[in-house]
């Protein structure tokens, strides 16, 4: 007879226990499909079944590329039935780079839907070791695997380790190779119960994805949904006006984005006929992906749109400090204090904590925080500290312990000796009425080691020069923060969920 497992390490499935407690309750509405949560189950068994048939089982890793749609979704929960590991890729990624996190991750199956249906067939003719499947979906959204019986031979597991690996996830490699980030069941569990605590979700929530779910942002929704037993409104792409059409007729409560999303929901709102101002039902706009430009904070405050800064990453399953809606105001720029499971130190280059409003790398502790990289002792090693994660981001607590996100280490400017944080030059420049995107790298001087440069997206129509945009940053910034040059540029270079990328920025000054 099998010992039984710990009781402090299992718990129920989430989709499993929100069937039976609220099986009528809307858990998915996509398009015009709506699914109840006793709905999704059933998705997710039939496909469960189909993907035991070829061998996929506890442990097994399943790489899946596939859109913002329903068969993410019920993979996702498929997976979760079958103990199986799942690893979401970004389908923005070329075919080598995709082989190459298939080969580092050494997955053994890979589904795909009708979209991305070519890329991972040449995938698998490429990599040998790799079987694929191809996921479709009839005229009723059923989605199962083409060619693949439905044979229900195997007990569908009824819980979950906390301790076991529910995902790997690949960061968006600032340098060099992405690592894959280990995610727990446990992260997942933790960081569900930290968001409710801290956003008191209402039995009518309604949560808008518009995020990749191939990212830890969009992954999370899901995993709140079944957990909290709330509604989640899927979006393929993050088009402002199919977000702002959700929101004002659907009843979205809840929506995650990032700043460049939330500025041009608003500038889409300004043209709509319900004019500049969101209804009462949405009442939280969790606003991520790195620190959120000043104007647009107070641009929202001024339409009482109700944003909620968070601070998160990979490493962290997504949110690990959240300013609460009546502290939006009186901390305007803060990320807030840290969600009830997470601990947040400032340290300084030698692990020695720094004292309130001094600047250093946000370190962070608790059961929402990764174990480690997928088969990278050595880099898991180098990123803890006495038990702390090192997130490699600058920031600073205040007297009343609300963090400040600075910007990244590895964005960070050293000029003649001087801190310049990109981020708070983007500020400025962004505060110019004509300027729609900005973004600030460093460049190399012989005179200063470094310099900053910025390079600027106007707005349509717009005639606005360098030369007054720097007149304009004058008036602001320090001499020594003042962009050495600014380009005009057509666009600002992002990753697929909106975060700049400032490493590709000095790709754009003109040869």
């Amino acid at each position: 007879m099998n010992a039984p497992m710990p009781l402090e390490t299992s718990l129920p499935n989430w989709l499993v226990r929100a069937a039976e407690n609220q099986p009528d309750h809307l858990a998915i509405q996509c398009g015009s499909t709506h699914w109840s949560f006793a709905e999704l189950l059933h998705q997710t068994e039939q496909l469960a079944y189909q993907l035991a048939t070829p061998g996929i089982g506890k442990g097994t890793r399943v790489a899946l590329l596939a859109a913002n749609d329903l068969p993410f979704v019920v993979v996702v929960h498929a997976l979760m039935r079958l103990g199986a590991i799942l690893v979401p890729l970004n389908v923005r990624l070329t075919q080598a780079e995709l082989a190459w996190q298939l080969e580092d991750v050494q997955a053994t199956f890979l589904c795909s839907d009708a979209r991305y249906g070519e890329t991972a067939s040449q995938l698998a003719r490429e990599l040998p070791r790799l079987t694929f499947l191809s996921l479709i979906s009839d005229a009723q959204q059923n989605v199962g695997i083409a060619d693949q019986p439905l044979v229900p031979a195997i007990a569908l597991s009824g819980s979950l380790n906390l301790n076991d690996i529910q995902s790997i996830m690949y960061t968006s490699g600032t340098t060099g190779h992405p690592k894959g980030v280990l995610i727990t069941y446990g992260m997942l569990c933790w960081g569900a119960i930290g968001s409710a605590l801290t956003l008191e979700h209402h039995a009518d929530d309604c949560w808008l994805a518009c995020l990749p779910l191939f990212h830890v942002g969009g992954l999370t929704i899901l995993m709140r949904s079944v957990i909290n037993g709330i509604s989640v409104n899927l979006h393929e792409k993050a088009a402002p006006e199919g977000i702002n059409r959700a929101i004002i007729e659907d009843g979205v409560t809840i929506i995650s984005v990032v700043a460049v999303i939330l500025q041009r929901m608003l500038d889409d709102l300004d043209k709509h006929e319900h004019g500049a101002r969101y209804p009462a039902t949405l009442r939280c706009v969790l606003l991520g992906g790195g620190p959120a430009p000043r104007p647009l904070l107070e641009r929202c405050a001024a339409r009482g749109i109700p944003v909620v800064q968070t601070y998160g990453l990979t490493e962290s399953c997504a949110q690990a400090a959240t300013l609460l809606p009546g502290d939006a105001l009186r901390k305007l720029g803060s990320a807030g204090r840290p969600l009830f499971p997470v601990q947040l130190r400032i340290f300084d280059e030698h692990q020695q904590p720094v004292a309130l409003g001094q600047p250093g790398v946000i370190h962070l502790q608790g059961p929402t925080i990764t174990p480690g990289y997928d088969h990278r002792p050595e880099v898991t090693e180098r990123a803890f500290h006495n038990g702390w994660f090192s997130t490699g981001d600058l920031g600073y607590l205040d007297e009343e312990g609300y963090l400040y996100v600075l910007d990244r280490r590895s964005d960070l400017i050293i000029s003649g000796g001087e801190n310049v944080y990109p981020a708070e030059i983007e500020s400025v420049l962004l505060s110019h009425s004509e300027v729609q995107e900005a973004g600030v790298c460093g460049s190399d001087d012989a005179r200063w080691g470094q310099v900053p440069i910025a390079f600027v997206r106007l707005r349509t129509g717009s005639t606005t020069g360098s030369d007054e945009l720097l007149t304009y940053a004058t008036r602001f910034l320090a001499r020594y923060k003042v962009p050495q040059a600014i380009y005009i540029v057509p666009e600002i270079p992002r990753n697929s969920a909106g975060k700049l990328l400032r490493r590709e920025l000095a790709r754009l000054i003109p040869r």
